[in-house]
């Protein structure tokens, strides 16, 4: 009974097994039926084909085991090209570094500030700072950021705040990107505006402070040894009087500085004619130039010469540089001033005297303020030290230079350049 059994389950299986096979050949079958064949043959050879697709035993094809093919991780792409790109465009020095401080890129900004290093050379090979090499150590060795104040002299001084700090790329420790990014901030600006604003309050307080010392030892005189003295009084007013309108005129110039300092940045945009404005500030001058013994010659072209600029503004900047020329080129006894107005040429008026000259380490601070040749010349002159800065302040903002030519023993020509 088992064994029937079996063999029913192993006949079930075959024809599940093979019923794509039998149904061909029932289809085959009723086409032959119907194309008119001989019913009984075609139902013998369909039996016959139906048993022996049951009893025969297929071929068992046996696969070849295959190998699993073994695919190698690829390894993750670098970042270094992304950040590079991101630095190159920055206009402040940049430098990525290793973490064995090897330099793996630099921008145009570092080359041009410190020279072209060979990549993959140490940072060493061209900043020799102790500071700035234990700085990046330190950074590579706690992963932390760090920065300190550096000072370049050659090719000229200059002052960075020099910053390293790493930049990571990856969670996982084995796949982990690691750089250093070493910026430089030039703050050379700054700390010349530092430095001028400190001579400045230092320069301003001596000027004030010798007048107000003076003024302040001739009352306590008049009020004590001089006080019944009328000569001595009227001597020491005369005295206090000149230290007073020193200190006014000190006054004048340094608010004069302010106001420019604000509207530095504003460009004038009315028209001035230069020819009668220099005969102006000429008319203006006569008696001084009379009283040092000095004749102003102006050499004028015909016509108007325009130009675009604050009238009030470019009467100061003639007077003062006319004014000067008298009371130090007065040696000379010659002051010329010419308007030139050539085609296709920039405006430039000249003022030119025949006085001892400028030595030529003067020339390029003349117009700092309170920067002067000789102090005792200046102050016995009336001078306050803040002429020539007023008008380089006046000059920038009407976009003109202040050409300044001397040579020792023939005078001294300033040229204001439109």
């Amino acid at each position: 009974m088992q064994d029937e059994t079996s063999w029913t389950t192993s006949l079930l299986a075959r024809i599940r097994r093979e019923r794509p096979v039998l149904l061909a050949a029932i289809l085959s079958a009723l086409v032959a039926i119907a194309a008119g064949m001989n019913k009984w043959a075609v139902l013998v050879l369909l039996l016959a084909m139906i048993l022996t697709a049951l009893f025969n035993e297929a071929p068992v094809i046996k696969a070849e085991p295959v190998e699993p093919l073994e695919i190698e991780p690829e390894a993750p792409a670098s970042h270094l090209p992304d950040v590079s790109a991101t630095l190159a465009s920055l206009d402040i020095p940049v430098m990525v570094l290793s973490g064995d401080a090897s330099v793996l890129f630099q921008n145009r900004a570092a080359e041009k500030a410190f020279g072209e290093v060979a990549l993959g050379a140490h940072i060493s090979a061209r900043l020799r700072s102790p500071g700035v090499l234990d700085m990046v150590r330190e950074t590579i060795a706690t992963n932390a950021p760090n920065q300190i104040e550096h000072s370049e002299r050659l090719p000229s001084e200059r002052v960075y705040i020099v910053r390293s700090a790493p930049v990571e790329f990856g969670a996982e420790e084995e796949t982990r990107e690691r750089y250093f990014i070493l910026s430089f901030r030039d703050i050379s600006e700054v700390r010349r505006i530092d430095r001028m604003r400190s001579d400045f309050v230092a320069n301003a307080s001596h000027e004030l402070r010798t007048p107000l010392a003076s003024l302040r030892g001739f009352i306590e005189t008049i009020q004590g040894p001089a006080k019944n003295d009328q000569k001595a009084q009227a001597r020491f007013l005369n005295i206090m009087l000149d230290q007073a309108t020193r200190m006014s005129r000190l006054v004048d110039d340094l608010l004069s500085l302010s106001r420019l300092e604000l509207k530095s940045h504003i460009a004038p945009d009315e028209k001035v004619d230069l020819v009668p404005l220099l005969g102006h500030v000429r008319d203006s001058l006569v008696p001084l130039a009379r009283e040092v013994g000095v004749e102003i010659n102006l050499h004028l072209p015909d016509g108007k010469v325009e130009v675009l600029g604050d009238r009030d503004e470019l009467v100061q900047v003639f007077e003062n540089l006319m004014e000067n020329a008298c009371k130090y080129g007065q040696e000379g006894e010659i002051v010329d001033v010419w308007l030139k107005n050539g085609a296709g040429q920039p405006v430039e008026v000249s003022i030119v005297d025949k006085g001892p000259g400028i030595p030529a380490e003067h020339v390029p601070r003349l117009t700092e303020r309170f920067y002067r040749v000789s102090i005792e010349d200046s102050r016995s002159k009336k001078g306050t030290g803040l002429g020539l800065a007023i008008v380089k302040h006046i000059l920038t903002r009407h976009r003109a230079r202040l050409i300044v030519k001397s040579e020792v023993g023939k005078g001294t020509d300033f040229t204001v350049r439109f």
